[in-house]
């Protein structure tokens, strides 16, 4: 006797999810180590701390600017070429910055960095994996190669405090331009099977385009994405520098000691991966809940955990114990909003034209990138402290709680091909 065959499920690790989550680890790795050489270049050159603040916050801003032409790019000319040509941005970007000895050379020389991680970031990879993956699946997909970006910046901070201790920071720039150029492999696997998408139009990227950002759910989206930007690019660039000068001392028979974390320098290393490995999960854990509870709601809720978590950490004294805890407790926060905004992208106007979509989107996150960042640099010359700058991001934070909440959460009317 036998039984009618089934459809097999697809399978949800595919050689296309595997090499775009590689992508995104080892692009973010190396973006997420900026903030461990604010004191390496700042010492090197006798530098104001603003001045290379400037240049990661231009790098932030050249990242937003880049994500919606690099996502323009690969739905017109193709994912590979997209990323290949980020690719080049970010290894010219990282080689010439090796060789940089004025602050206006680094802070040229981010743009190109920014651009090099536009095309190899979120905007490209998430469109590409989002178009990919099922209906039904698509917000857990989204999630595990957001969560990707996470687990590099769990190794590339330590990896960068670890380098420095055995080369000069210059060298260290070289050393992750060969890295990136090494995503160059993992290109042959960037192809696979475009499903069906829910919503299709037989109109024009322009016009569609133009229709979206007409909408009040995106405006809405657009401005709720600013306060993200600003708070991880803070913590992102200045953490690190941050917990080296305020944090109490590590005590040499403590638990961190004998882990070999026995200054604050490392300490402020270490965090930034904390950071990257609660984000893990906690992307993880957004993507699957995205796909059974409404995603306003659950941004809502995160952007007021933030701001409840940031004010705490602020309002009571810094020891060891404090920062491990504030970056366990933040990260699995930290880019739990990305696959959460992407998939409201999705879900409103369709997949064909998400990675521009969603990169418009992104650019007002870092429009908030590059304030937070330079605000932190410059407010901290001024007053010779960062409490006015977290402040400030935890009234941005609660703020976005509230433009959340009125977005339409349903399909944008399109027209049927």
């Amino acid at each position: 006797m036998s039984f009618p065959k089934t459809a097999a499920a697809p399978r949800l690790l595919t050689p296309l999810l595997v090499a775009s989550c590689i992508i995104l680890l080892v692009g973010f790795g190396v973006r997420a180590s900026f903030g461990v050489f604010q004191l390496p270049i700042r010492d090197a050159f006798g530098w104001p701390r603003a001045d290379f603040s400037l240049a990661i916050a231009i790098q932030n801003l050249a990242w937003g600017i880049g994500q919606p032409i690099f996502s323009a790019i690969a739905e017109r000319f193709g994912d590979r070429r997209a990323i290949a040509l980020g690719v080049l941005f970010y290894a010219a970007g990282l080689v010439l910055s090796a060789n940089a000895v004025t602050p206006e050379g680094h802070q040229l020389l981010n743009i190109l960095i920014g651009f090099g991680v536009a095309g190899t970031g979120f905007g490209v990879i998430l469109a590409i994996v989002g178009r990919a993956a099922t209906p039904e699946r698509r917000s857990l997909t989204l999630g595990i190669a957001t969560a990707a970006g996470s687990a590099g910046q769990v190794v590339g901070p330590p990896l960068a405090e670890a380098l420095l201790g055995v080369m000069p920071w210059n060298h260290v720039f070289l050393v992750f331009a060969l890295l990136i150029i090494a995503v160059l492999v993992l290109l042959p696997f960037i192809s696979g099977p475009t499903r069906a998408p829910v919503q299709t139009s037989d109109e024009g990227m322009g016009v569609i385009v133009g229709r979206a950002i007409r909408d009040p759910s995106f405006i809405l989206l657009f401005l709720g994405f600013f306060s993200c930007g600003y708070q991880l690019g803070f913590i992102t660039a200045h953490f690190p520098a941050f917990v080296t000068e305020v944090c109490s001392p590590i005590p040499a028979n403590g638990v961190l000691a004998a882990l070999g974390i026995t200054t604050t320098s490392a300490l402020g290393a270490v965090a930034i991966a904390v950071i990257g490995m609660a984000n893990i999960a906690g992307t993880l854990t957004a993507g699957a809940l995205g796909a059974r509870y409404r995603k306003k709601y659950l941004l809502a809720q995160i952007y007021l955990a933030r701001t409840i978590i940031a004010s705490a950490f602020i309002l009571a004294p810094m020891t060891p114990g404090s920062v491990l805890l504030f970056s366990a407790l933040m990260g699995a926060l930290w880019l739990a909003t990305v696959p959460l905004t992407s998939g409201i992208v999705a879900e409103i106007w369709g997949i064909r034209y998400m990675g521009t979509l969603y990169g418009l989107v992104f650019l007002s996150h870092q429009i908030g990138g590059f304030l937070g960042v330079w605000l932190g640099g410059r407010l901290y010359d001024i007053y010779g402290s960062y409490t006015l700058v977290w402040w400030i991001g935890i009234g941005v934070g609660a703020f976005s709680v509230l433009v959340h909440l009125p977005i339409r959460e349903r399909p944008a009317g399109l027209q049927p091909a």
